[in-house]
This record gives structure tokens, sequence and C-alpha cells, in this order.
């Protein structure tokens, strides 16, 4: 199967840019991934957890969608986990696509924010939950793998049968000419422009960013494409924005070539479609989604717990 080209930066290995961490007076404080952002749960239950090996096991050309939920294991928040998501802890709500385009103040604070984030962000590992998926791939049973997140961990799993949906952070825009960055080499040009700017964040959230004040902001400096002088933004869809019709187009082709689907914490509108194909769907989500009636099979366990039990024969 040929992966058309503009797609080839948004699946597997290729969309790790920058990978590597950035040490800076100005990060948050590391810590080992905790659990403090995934919400109660029980335990896997043993006959829910033989229903997904049946399903498992009888499907030959699996469809994977995963959202944010997978990654709270890794230690990243997500926006609307009951009690630990965003929403539910504070009135903190995301940059908008058109403001981020309108205004050079929400560039500069989306930036300074992101640059103090960046290193504990960009330093997450994937989890078992993502090692699993890797190595169901590696064993054929995955045909395609989609997710919402843009936080590079199915790729530095080694997943390559991969598209990230939603783009990722470790990519930097250009507005202007559209030219293509490592985030890292965008954090180094942030110290360079900042050599003497502190900050304290207030909090961390989603997709690499923290809470500051406004007068630290009104600090920062952010410096513009080294090619055209545009402004940049980071390789991700914002709220607001759209993914790209060829992307998605990409997607729905390769679910069609599959036999079932397994959502874990993501994406309704393709729940739907593989609702309209009749093709089976099992779903792993703490709480309840949308496409709850139309599964086939729903656990609300911690997929890091549940996924490791299947055994694939």
């Amino acid at each position: 199967m040929r992966v058309p080209s503009v797609l080839k930066a948004c699946q597997g290995r290729p969309t790790i840019l920058g990978h590597r961490g950035c040490c800076s007076s100005h990060s948050v404080s590391t810590s080992p991934p905790t659990l403090a952002f995934v919400p109660a749960c029980q335990p896997p239950d043993p006959t829910e957890v033989q229903k997904l090996q049946e399903f498992v096991s009888r499907s030959r050309r699996l469809f994977v969608l995963t959202g944010a939920g997978i990654s709270t294991e890794s230690g990243i928040p997500d926006y609307r986990s009951e009690r630990v998501g965003l929403y539910a802890r504070t009135d903190r709500r995301p940059v908008q696509h058109v403001e981020f385009l309108r205004s050079a103040r929400a560039r500069q604070k989306y930036w300074a924010r992101n640059f103090v984030g960046w290193p504990q962000f960009s330093s997450h590992q994937p989890n078992v939950a993502h090692w699993t998926l890797q190595r169901w791939e590696r064993l054929g049973k995955i045909h395609w793998l989609v997710t919402q997140n843009v936080d590079a961990l199915h790729a530095k799993a080694g997943n390559q049968r991969l598209t990230e949906l939603h783009g990722c952070t470790h990519r930097v825009l250009c507005l202007g000419c559209g030219d293509r960055t490592p985030r890292h080499a965008l954090q180094e040009r942030f110290q360079a422009l900042n050599p003497t700017w502190r900050a304290e964040a207030l909090g961390v959230a989603p997709d690499g960013d923290v809470f500051l004040t406004d007068e630290e902001v009104l600090r920062f400096h952010v410096p513009p494409c080294g090619k055209c002088g545009g402004a940049l933004k980071p390789d991700v869809t914002f709220f607001g924005d759209t993914v790209s019709k060829q992307k998605v187009d990409f997607v729905y082709e390769r679910l069609a070539e599959s036999d079932s689907v397994l959502v874990v914490y993501s994406a309704y509108k393709f729940a739907l479609a593989a609702r309209d194909r009749k093709q089976p769907i099992a779903i792993v989500n703490i709480g309840p989604t949308r496409a709850d009636p139309f599964a086939a099979l729903k656990l609300s366990s911690r997929c890091g717990e549940l996924l490791p039990l299947i055994a694939l024969k």
C-alpha cells in the first residue's frame, strides 16, 4: 500500500523530530509517570477480558483508534476526564485556532507557556498500553492505528502503520512558507532570545502547556521563521481548526480495509463510520462514550491494565 507523500510526515518513526530532552532552568520539575490524571476505575473483569480476547482473536485486520486517555498513564493530563481532566480542574481553556492566527499576543502567550512546559512534556515516554499496541502491530494484528494525540508516544513506541490525526507537537510549522522544523531546534532559539527570562509554572495542562502570569508572558520573545520571517505554530490541529480532507480520506480508506475496530478513548466519527460499515466495535474507556450504544463490547478499565492481558495467537 502506497502512503501519500503529504502524509508520510504524520506516520510512524518519521514523526519523531526532536525527541531529545532540553534541560533548562525554566522547566517545570520532572517526576516519574503517575496515575494522577487517570480517572478512578475498577480492575479488569475476567469475563470482559475474555470477551475482548475473543474479539481481538477474531480480527485479522484490526483498526485501532486512540485518544488522550491512553497517554494519561504516561503522566500527561487530558481535557475531559472526570475530576482529573483540565476542564474539571480549572476554568482555563486551550488556545483557539483563529485566536492564534490573528493575535501576536496569543502566539506570544502560547509559546511562552509551551517553552516552559516543553522539557517535561517532551520527556514523557510510552506506557505499557503503547508498547502493547506496538507489539500487536509487529505481530501483524493491527492493520492501522489512528491517534488523536499530539504527544508522539505511539511513534516513540515504534508504531509504523500510524496516522497522527491532529499532528504532532514535536514539529513546528511556519504559517508563511510552510517549512517544518524540529521542536527541539525552536527550544534552542527560545533560550538564545530569552537568556535572562524566568517564569514559575502555576500548573500543568495537556499538550505541553503550563500556566503563567500575564506579566511573565509579556517579557517573553518569540523568534520568527528562519527562512521567511513568518509566524511559527506547532504542527498540530488547534481547537476550532479542521483536519485536512486528504488526511481524513486516507484514514477512511484504512478503515474500509479493516475488519474490526478497537476504540481506546477516541474518535466518535470514525466509530460512526465503522458502525455504518457493520464492522464490529470494541471500546475501552473509563466512563461512557457516545459510541457505546452501537459497540459490540464496552470495557471501563484502564488500558494499561487491560490490553497486556490479551494474548495474540
